[in-house]
């Protein structure tokens, strides 16, 4: 009987660190990741591969991976025929999607796309970048860059670079003047895979508790007592879509109240619930939520 195993391929380059976070979030522990592009997993069924995330697609859907973890961008660009099983909301920077865009010198005149009618434009996303230009019947010669795009802006006409937070942009003292795509990174599996039950299995229960892991990164765990007769203040303080778990405490006159919340509005629920009469206030990390 042939062994049971999913070829997994995890990206390498600038999602590396925060996948190898994400994936130890999610329960599974990747060793060897510094030393070799074949590191291990603590899960005997996996088998890993590193690659870089400009590559993952093909790889998948020639069927040399099984399933991959890359971003949208990959997919369009290198026209991979593959399923895309479920969006993955982290990256290197921020949870929000990355963005090409199209980019010029601050001091250039232009200023709309249709101002770069027979310009020469720099970017490692050639594919998705001529058909941009295509669609908007915008005549431009699109070259293939090799890196360190944004240097280039002054030596061609304009440039298309991923950007998360534009930071780099403006530091290069470069300006945004389209947006070509936004891209999320994507848990992808190749075809014949997907109609393995136990691959497709294998690759759901990674999308679900990776998942998982990613909407516990932005969640807290809050504990607290109260007296009974205070809990119709404490409900009107807490967030009107919780519906929070309620336990009796040994003292008959006090309950306990348990919610998870946002971590963002933790700073400003915490005081007003302590003001509301909460007393025995905690809250804690949360390694994964399930919906």
């Amino acid at each position: 009987m042939a062994e049971k195993i999913l070829k997994l391929g995890i990206p390498a380059g600038s999602l590396k660190t925060a996948t190898i976070d994400l994936f130890g979030k999610a329960g599974f522990t990747i060793s060897g990741s510094e030393r070799s592009f074949l590191p291990s997993i603590d899960d005997d069924q996996i088998r890993l591969t590193m690659l870089r995330a400009q590559e993952m697609s093909r790889y998948v859907a020639d069927g040399v991976l099984d399933a991959g973890i890359t971003g949208r961008d990959w997919i369009m660009e290198n026209g991979s025929s593959v399923v895309e099983v479920c969006e993955l909301a982290y990256s290197k920077a921020t949870s929000g999607p990355a963005r090409w865009v199209l980019v010029v010198p601050e001091e250039s005149k232009v200023k709309k796309p249709q101002d770069l009618k027979d310009a020469i434009i720099a970017t490692e996303l050639v594919n998705v970048t001529r058909k941009y230009f295509q669609d908007k019947n915008i005549p431009v010669k699109v070259e293939f860059s090799w890196g360190a795009t944004e240097v280039k802006a002054r030596l061609v006409d304009a440039i298309v670079e991923l950007t998360e937070t534009g930071t780099s942009i403006r530091a290069n003292n470069l300006r945004i003047i389209d947006t070509v795509i936004t891209s999320t990174t994507r848990l992808i599996a190749n075809n014949d895979a997907w109609q393995d039950s136990f691959k497709k299995e294998k690759i759901e229960n990674i999308a679900i508790l990776l998942n998982a892991a990613i909407d516990a990164a932005s969640r807290v765990g809050l504990k607290m007592n109260i007296e009974k007769n205070n809990l119709d203040d404490i409900l009107k303080v807490l967030p009107a879509e919780k519906s929070p778990t309620i336990s009796s405490l040994a003292d008959e006159n006090y309950i306990a109240i348990e919610v998870i919340i946002d971590t963002k509005i933790e700073r400003s629920l915490v005081p007003a619930l302590k003001r509301a009469g909460a007393s025995g206030i905690i809250t804690y990390p949360l390694n994964k939520v399930l919906h």
